[in-house]
């Protein structure tokens, strides 16, 4: 059996506070580096790695869009042909001198609040003629197919999250559109009845939406995997456009192991992607906690018990990946001794 492990965030980002990893106790995790050889890579995040790897090409943007209509579209909505964009919901708020955006895992909204705020929207650009269709297909996952409009080149809403926005915006030769786009939303949003009420009641205001991930839909995307194993939507929609076997993600190791086969496996551990964006260095070191103990702990006994052919963790940062990749042969040296994560980290 070969396993991918895709961890997001495994290293804490900022690099200027080493304490963070103070009185870890990762004995697993450490063990299992300790045996493995490693390479670094550039990396886009998230996003991009899993497009690469389902061999999706980069368009004007990682088109997330089309292929997240597999597990969010109905049945009379297809990508098609079409050029569809993400326009989610979000947040902004400044901080000092700035603009900065969260997305939906800091707030909470209902299918009833997103078809509200996108009515208003869907009402004004048809009195205006444009074509432009918001489609809350999931509260906080919204939709827009794009026919006479311009295509977009944007940022990643997971570039975003917790940023400034300034520099984040649509860009290239149709920026104009699309930046006039996202202003004229915040003005329709700002004084919805809606937001009014979510504001006296202390709920963040959803107060514009984020342009990303557009495209049409990529010919024949390829699976170097024989199972998925993830929550994450777009690691199911790959697993659908490929006709991989999808699983949402065991909460353990053990739990994984009574299901998987034999074959190539591909797990997602996100948990700690959005701690990081967010800056919670508490949340994170309780998640990577949870981690040894829920995943890297079986893990490393499964190895020793020889149940893997090969096992790679891949360490996904925001610039740069780290590939940790062990054969059975390499789980059996013991003079590879683990050192602490920090290592790693620099």
């Amino acid at each position: 059996m070969n396993l991918h492990l895709l961890v997001p965030a495994l290293f804490w980002p900022d690099a200027g506070l080493p304490d963070i990893y103070r009185d870890l106790s990762l004995p697993a995790l450490e063990n299992l580096i300790a045996k493995c050889s490693s390479d670094d890579d550039e990396s886009e995040g998230l996003e991009a790695w899993l497009c690469g790897a389902f061999g999706v090409a980069k368009q004007q943007d990682w088109p997330v869009a089309p292929l997240a209509l597999l597990v969010d579209g109905a049945e009379d909505i297809k990508a098609g042909n079409d050029y569809w964009i993400r326009a989610d919901p979000v947040h902004l708020h400044i901080e000092r001198d700035q603009i900065v955006l969260a997305d939906s895992r800091v707030f909470r909204m209902s299918l009833q609040e997103a078809e509200a705020l996108t009515s208003v929207l869907n009402q004004h650009f048809a009195a205006s003629n444009q074509e432009l269709v918001f489609l809350p297909l999931r509260p906080d996952r919204w939709y827009m197919r794009v026919t006479k409009t311009p295509a977009a080149k944007t940022h990643l809403l997971s570039e975003v999250a917790n940023r400034g926005i300034n520099e984040l915006l649509p860009f290239g030769v149709n920026q104009t559109f699309w930046r006039g786009l996202f202003n004229e939303i915040q003005m329709l949003l700002h004084s919805h009845p809606l937001n009014q009420s979510r504001e006296a009641h202390g709920e963040p205001v959803i107060n514009s939406t984020w342009f990303w991930g557009g495209g049409v839909m990529p010919e024949s995307p390829s699976s170097p995997y024989t199972s998925i194993w993830s929550n994450n939507v777009l690691a199911r929609s790959l697993a659908l456009a490929s006709r991989t076997d999808h699983i949402p993600l065991p909460p353990s190791a053990a739990m994984w192991q009574q299901s998987a086969a034999s074959g190539h496996h591909l797990v997602v551990l996100d948990a700690l992607y959005g701690k990081a964006q967010y800056a919670d260095a508490y949340g994170w070191r309780e998640s990577l906690k949870e981690l040894e103990r829920s995943w890297f702990a079986p893990l490393w006994a499964m190895s020793r018990q020889g149940l893997f052919d090969r096992i790679t963790l891949i360490a996904l940062g925001e610039c740069k990946s780290k590939n940790f990749t062990a054969r059975r042969v390499d789980l059996r040296k013991f003079w590879r001794r683990p050192k602490p994560i920090s290592i790693y980290a620099r």
